[in-house]
Parts: structure tokens; C-alpha cells; sequence
């Protein structure tokens, strides 16, 4: 469910069911301009969706596994499109703003809806959201026969898959195992030494998936160019999150709650607004399995709009950190109260956790508990998987293509395509069809 200042309503994907709340609760106006971006980024889809993203790799073998292999299929697209459809593609790697912009849409609201599926998918509005990202959304959103997948046992099944994955190749993972410097030895990166003291040695090479800035704290000094670590500490960040994550019966919310919900509350402040926009997930809604019988999970959050500013330098156990929580969850059970409807009582959860950007730092390891790096497309873009350590490679939403579980999968399967031959690779891309 959305709710917004313009009413409440089911959102849909495919090409018309959106299509018909805009009618009901925004005017005609908008379902033309609706109809006009749809006409225009569904066909560009094709030259983004061209080329997939595991094909990439950082090195010379992307001539075979991309250039070549696909190809073929890019020019089918771009003389699918037409001349003024394949000059409107050369606009992919552009703010998704200046396709916006060129349509001459103004209703408000279409903007600031637009604004939010950017902001919500890449942690920035339109004026810095990769138009190639958001015409790969927006056809899987809004082209016809589109399907909206979850996962059976919820996103956990899919760790268990990945664990699967590397355990069945003889990989291994270590749990409680936190990292505590990046070992160098002449100037290639070799493995890690943990907290514990055990160093850790890499057979062909070390990949970091923290952020930039915690990446750069587990060098040595002395090791880094000073252009690289400049580069680094000047690099914008989103903001952090608040989280709220709750336990409750069934019987405690409306009988027919939906999986997700997104509250905006004005429209004013900006959908990057602090305690502007709540977003909320029941998992146990579809995979039961989730919760106790007769009971539901729910995960509200801010969606990296909390300044870490307000938190810095806290102790978690003083009054003064209780209080600010409190404060500044309350945005949060006020959607959640919206969302549920009105059997629900705060008082009647059974189980009650308020996050704060501190927990984010700690749990997640992030600097100053951010989302990510704030790289808005047109100013700036986000930095390959190689490092200027040789041996050393970064994935994650530091790195390219950027912040979002697509895009983060993408940026770790690029890397892993690098350490690999260009024939394991292929073989690979055969295997799965693509």
C-alpha cells in the first residue's frame, strides 16, 4: 500500500493498473504524462537490458564476454528503436532528471513519484539517478506481463542459496571473524589479520565489500596514494536510517495487510526529507514460516534520511540516547499505526527494537552508519572494482554500478568475473542462458 497526501492505494506493477490510481486520485493530466514517459523509456529498456551485467568484467576479456558476445543484440535494439528512440539512449548515462525534463512532464505529483522510485532505488532523486538504472526499473516495473517475485523464506533463502553456493565450490565462510587490517607486502595486497590476531593469506587476491571509507581505514597509510584517499574522504554520503523492528499477533492488524507499505508525508519536504518517508515490510505475510504461528515480523526504516549528526558521540547507554530514540521513532509507529490499521496497539508487541544510525555503524559496520556514497550521475561517477593496490578489489555500493541489492550483486559478480579466465567466464554466461 502507498500512502501519500493525495489519498491511499494499492500500487501495481504493469502498464495500467498505475494507471488507474493516477486517474482516481491525481486527474487526467497525469495519466497522459504517465502514458508519455512509459512511451518513452519502455522502448530505451531494450538497449539497457542489451548488455547483462554479468557479462561485465575490469579487464580487456570484457572485449569477448561483452563487446563481442552481445553485440549483436545491442544493434538489434538500437535499430529496433529507431533513429530518435536510439538517440534518446544516448541519455542512459545521463541524470534520469534530463529524460524527465525533455518529455515536459509537470504534474507534481507524477515528479515527486518519480523522485521517490529514484531516491527509494538509488539513494538519490532524479537529478542524480543513472538513467540506465531507471529505465532497467522502470521496464521491470511498468512493461506488460512484468511479475514482482518474493522470495519462499523470505530474503534469508536467499543468503542460504548463496551459502550453498560457495560451500559447494570449497569455499568457506568465517562467522565472528572481523577483520582488522588489509595486509600489504610489497605493494600488493596479500591477505587480512583479524582481531583475533589469525592472519588470513590470499591465494590470488583480497576483495573488500565495505564501503570506501571503511575500506580506507584497514590500509596502512603509508601505502595509499594521496590522490586515492583525497578522492575517497571527498566523496558525498547519503544519510543513515532509523529502524523499527516489531513482533506482534495476526490478530493485531487488519486482515488484509499487505507485504509492503510506503507512507510519505509531505510532499513539500522532499522525498530525501528527514522523518519524511517511512518505508514498511511484514514478510510473515507471504512466508508465514517467518514468524511464530499467529504472529507477524515487521521492519520499518527511514530510507537513509537520518542524520548521523544528531547521534554522533552519544553513549548508547545514557538517558539522553533513550530519549532521542524515542523521539525520533515515533515517525515510524505513526506509519506503522496507518499501515496496520486500528486493531493495533503498540503496547500489545510482543517484541519491540528501535534502530539508531549508532546500530547501523556497529552492526553493519558503516561509516558514520551511511547508505553509501551520494554520487549523483552527471557530476560524478562511481569508481571501478580495482583499486591502485594491485591484488586489492572493492565490491559493494562504493563501487560501480552503485548503491541497491541490484547493483551491489552486480559490482561483486564483476569482480569475480575478473579473477576468473575469460573462458570460465563464457562458460558461465552458457550455463545460465544469457
Amino acid at each position: 500500500m502507498v500512502y501519500v497526501p493525495e489519498g491511499q492505494f494499492l500500487s501495481r506493477i504493469g502498464p495500467t493498473e498505475f494507471l488507474k490510481d493516477l486517474e482516481t486520485f491525481v486527474g487526467a493530466d497525469a495519466v497522459q504524462e504517465w502514458k508519455k514517459l512509459l512511451d518513452a523509456v519502455i522502448p530505451m529498456s531494450a538497449a539497457a537490458m542489451a548488455l547483462p551485467p554479468l557479462s561485465i568484467r575490469g579487464d580487456l576479456g570484457i572485449l569477448s564476454t561483452a563487446a563481442g558476445r552481445y553485440a549483436p543484440s545491442l544493434l538489434k535494439s538500437f535499430i529496433q528503436m529507431g533513429p530518435q528512440g536510439a538517440l534518446g539512449a544516448t541519455k542512459l548515462l545521463r541524470p534520469f532528471q534530463e529524460i524527465v525534463d525533455s518529455l515536459g512532464l509537470k504534474n507534481p505529483f507524477v515528479r515527486n513519484w518519480i523522485d521517490l522510485l529514484c531516491f527509494l532505488l538509488a539513494g538519490v532523486k532524479s537529478d542524480g539517478a543513472l538513467s540506465a538504472e531507471m529505465v532497467y526499473m522502470f521496464a521491470e516495473w511498468y512493461k506488460p506481463g512484468c511479475l514482482l517475485e518474493y522470495p519462499l523464506g523470505g530474503t534469508g533463502a536467499i543468503i542460504d542459496a548463496l551459502v550453498s553456493g560457495i560451500e559447494n565450490f570449497g569455499g568457506r565462510i568465517a562467522l565472528r571473524s572481523h577483520v582488522e587490517k588489509i595486509l600489504i607486502e610489497n605493494g600488493r595486497a596479500v591477505g587480512v589479520k583479524l582481531q583475533s590476531g589469525q592472519v588470513v593469506r590470499a591465494k590470488k587476491a583480497v576483495v573488500s565489500n565495505a564501503s570506501m571509507w571503511d575500506t580506507l581505514d584497514l590500509l596502512p597509510p603509508d601505502v595509499v596514494p594521496k590522490s586515492y584517499e583525497d578522492k575517497v574522504k571527498a566523496t558525498p554520503q547519503c544519510d543513515s536510517f532509523m529502524h523499527l523492528h516489531l513482533g506482534f499477533d495476526v490478530e493485531n492488524a487488519r486482515e488484509d495487510l499487505g507485504i509492503h507499505h510506503i507512507v510519505v508525508d509531505d510532499w513539500n519536504k522532499g522525498v530525501d526529507g528527514e522523518q519524511n518517508v517511512v518505508l514498511i515490510s511484514v514478510p510473515s505475510v507471504l512466508s508465514k514460516d517467518l514468524a511464530p504461528p499467529g504472529k507477524h515480523i515487521l521492519h520499518a526504516y527511514t530510507p537513509g534520511t537520518e542524520p548521523f549528526s544528531l547521534w554522533e558521540g552519544m553513549d548508547r547507554k545514557s538517558a539522553d540516547y533513550r530519549r532521542l530514540k524515542e523521539e525520533r521513532s515515533e515517525v515510524m509507529w505513526k506509519a506503522v499505526e496507518l499501515a496496520l490499521g486500528p486493531k493495533f496497539s503498540r503496547e500489545k508487541c510482543d517484541v519491540k527494537l528501535v534502530g539508531t544510525p549508532l546500530t547501523h555503524k556497529r552492526f553493519l559496520r558503516r561509516n558514520r552508519g551511511t547508505y553509501g556514497p551520494a554520487i549523483k550521475a552527471g557530476e560524478a561517477t562511481f569508481p571501478g572494482q580495482a583499486t591502485p593496490i594491485p591484488q586489492l578489489f572493492c565490491c559493494g555500493d562504493s563501487t560501480f554500478p552503485g548503491i541497491g541489492v541490484p547493483a551491489v550483486a552486480a559490482s561483486g559478480a564483476i569482480v569475480a568475473n575478473t579473477l576468473v579466465s575469460v573462458s570460465q567466464h563464457s562458460e558461465l554466461l552458457d550455463a545460465v542462458g544469457i
